[in-house]
């Protein structure tokens, strides 16, 4: 199409676009794409070359303000504060996830072909420090009934306190204090989503429960927005409702969710400073992809890549590890046919092997997967010291349980980066139950999950979905802490976006696709490596796999 042509087909559409639009490559697929991604009921009035990236690069659904985004574009254009503008850009994974096609297709030749020589030949002189915030630690004991019940009591309390400084919920009261209050009168209370189901009219109907007692929350199909949002809570999880109050019933004009958000300025460093993020390495299994893994292992000491990409490594001090290090054994059925390593502690031998290769100035932080040889239940404690002898005696190892927080790169004037680690065994339960996830292909998007659970403040709220051991004084899944980066794995598949200013990142792999894999229809995406400048909160994805 002509100039001509493309601006006439936009005020079809009711956009207008600016001139550097113009500059884009563009086909009439991206029209598909911008009625497939903005959601929301208004949409922006000019789309230029920023929005087009972002559309064009944004794996998931767009829904923002669009009012004060074109308000906030028109005064970075006239030369105001721009802050504003590239905020927005960030919460839209524009500058926070530059990942092009471009970029990941001419990675692997960039690895392949160094345009001068850079040979680190030294670590570097920049200060690098690992600070656990929170780990497991195992306490062995019988676990009763009692336990689960103080579980999700102390869950109940620690989001309850959460959601009370919602505005809207300033004046929530106790499940059992409703039950004497005058029909009609608008109420609030926080309780657990102890049932859900839809009536034969269309509508969601909810029991909410507290440590007091229990009540009926209806959601109208009527109300659009609302019945949507609530066909998407899941059991257990513990929201806030506000509504007009009937014979043990609240008709709900609004439902509240904890939700994660970095409030103020987001975190950089003064020095250039990187960080790597990797996962499901499968060491051991017929199909961990060896010749790649040696690649990045390569780059990361400096000896393979381009000029730029090997300055990057000189500066990376921060390597993080998020589960399934080994294949195990007994995994799955018939992964003994696919070991070519057959007892836990070689794997782990060859992993110490590979890893002792990584120079040693580079911080490795490793938590474990449910591949690892220890208990499948989460909290999962710290990697075994007798099966996982070998890595623990790598001067540059940290481990942390699964979950755990560690800080990094903190100074006298920073206060570092916290960073949640976390795996995700049970991020299958949620793509396969939660409508949203499901129509959105969550599988193949993972930072999707991600989202949903961050909004949840928990890392697996519905029973079931992950196999949990409970502690009756603190649900160890729940967010307290707000992090800075929240970092998982198990998907097989590299995503990176952000919400609410908190970075998200679910890891590639390094392992084939496997038969297992294919008849549950996870589709590994191998290679792929974040990394992040913690100066510039810039992310660039490395490949290192021709599988990719």
């Amino acid at each position: 199409m002509n100039k001509e042509e493309i601006i006439g087909k936009f005020i079809e559409k009711g956009y207008l676009i600016s001139p550097d639009f113009l500059d884009v490559e563009f086909d009439e697929e991206f029209f598909n794409l911008i009625n497939e991604k903005i959601i929301s009921k208004d949409k922006p009035i000019v789309i230029n070359k920023d929005l087009f990236y972002v559309i064009k690069n944004n794996g998931g659904n767009i829904d923002i303000n669009w009012l004060e985004f074109e308000k906030s574009k028109s005064f970075y254009e006239k030369g105001r504060n721009g802050k504003i503008y590239h905020t927005f850009l960030d919460l839209l994974n524009y500058n926070i996830n530059p990942v092009k096609k471009e970029q990941l297709n001419t990675i692997l030749e960039q690895v392949e072909k160094p345009e001068e020589t850079l040979v680190i030949e030294k670590p570097q002189r920049i200060d690098s420090n690992v600070i656990i915030l929170k780990s497991f630690a195992e306490e062995s004991k019988k676990r009763e009934t009692k336990d689960f019940v103080g579980y999700f009591k102390s869950r109940y309390e620690s989001i309850r306190k959460m959601l009370m400084n919602r505005i809207e919920l300033q004046k929530a009261v106790s499940i059992n204090r409703l039950i004497g209050k005058n029909t009609r009168e608008i109420v609030s209370t926080i309780g657990l989503v102890y049932g859900k189901q839809i009536t034969k009219n269309g509508n969601v109907l909810l029991t909410l429960e507290d440590p007091t007692g229990y009540i009926t929350v209806l959601i109208n199909k009527n109300r659009d927005e609302l019945f949507n949002f609530a066909k998407d809570l899941t059991l257990d999880e513990v929201i806030g409702v506000t509504g007009v109050l009937g014979d043990r019933i609240i008709f709900t004009t609004s439902i509240i969710l904890p939700d994660a958000m970095v409030v103020g300025d987001v975190k950089k460093t003064e020095d250039e400073v990187y960080a790597a993020f990797i996962s499901d390495l499968h060491i051991g299994s017929v199909n961990f992809l060896a010749d790649d893994f040696g690649k990045f292992v390569k780059w990361l000491n400096g000896s393979l890549g381009s000029f730029k990409q090997r300055k990057v490594a000189k500066n990376l001090k921060y390597l993080f590890i998020i589960g399934d290090l080994i294949d195990g054994i007994g995994i799955y059925p018939g992964q003994d046919q696919e070991l070519v390593i057959s007892d836990v502690v070689r794997q782990y031998d060859k992993c110490a092997e590979i890893l002792s290769q990584i120079r040693q100035d580079i911080n490795i932080i490793i938590c474990p997967g449910n591949h690892d040889a220890l208990r499948i239940g989460v909290p999962q404690p710290v990697l075994d010291k007798e099966f996982a002898k070998s890595l623990y005696k790598l001067p540059n190892v940290t481990m942390v349980s699964n979950p755990g927080y560690v800080n990094i790169h903190s100074s006298p004037d920073f206060s570092g980066y916290d960073i949640l680690m976390y795996h995700g065994y049970g991020f299958h339960y949620y793509v396969n139950n939660i409508e949203s996830l499901r129509q959105n292909n969550a599988r193949d998007n993972p930072n999707l999950i991600l989202k949903y659970l961050l909004q949840r403040r928990h890392l697996a709220p519905t029973h079931g979905s992950a196999l949990y051991v409970p502690d009756i004084e603190k649900d160890n899944l729940v967010i307290e802490k707000i992090p800075d980066i929240i970092v998982t794995g198990e998907m097989h598949r590299s995503d990176i976006s952000t919400y609410n200013n908190i970075i998200t990142i679910n890891c590639s792999c390094w392992q084939a696709k496997t038969d297992f894999q294919e008849k549950t229809g996870n589709n590994p995406d191998p290679g792929k490596v974040p990394i992040i400048n913690l100066k510039t909160r810039e992310i660039n994805m490395l490949k290192f796999s021709k599988e990719a």
